[in-house]
């Protein structure tokens, strides 16, 4: 079995754990990733009982780091930024033409990409892979 891409856009907020747990909670909520049938009780149950096969969602994604890692959310650095989308603060139309840097993402990691309406920063992209 291959790994499952998962996407989500959610607005801005500066506290990115924050954000992450506040997008974790809506999806186990809507009930959009796999294992949900089984009717866990909480986020961190359905990702035991899919053990190492993951839910296919952000669910599998406990906290942000700074460096891409497994069961991570990462921001795409500086330079990164820079060579995808020319710029270190990439409109969402950047970001929906330029998919290149997704091809990086190893399984179980998630990057995600600050987007920008002007000067400010207006929303959050997250794409990721599952475990498998």
């Amino acid at each position: 079995m291959g790994a499952d891409p998962y996407e989500y856009t959610i607005p801005y907020e500066a506290d990115m754990q924050a954000a992450l747990e506040k997008l974790r909670a809506k999806v186990f909520a809507s009930g959009d990733y796999r294992g949900a049938e089984m009717n866990p009780s909480s986020p961190e149950e359905a990702l035991a009982m899919m053990e190492e096969e993951g839910t296919a969602s952000i669910l599998d994604i406990l906290q942000v780091s700074q460096q891409p890692d497994f069961c991570c959310a990462a921001p795409l650095s500086t330079a990164e930024l820079q060579q995808y989308f020319g710029t270190d603060r990439p409109t969402k139309a950047q970001v929906a033409q330029n998919f290149e840097w997704a091809e990086s993402i190893e399984r179980g990691q998630c990057r995600y990409v600050v987007m920008y309406d002007g000067d400010e920063p207006s929303e959050v992209y997250f794409f990721g892979y599952s475990f498998d």
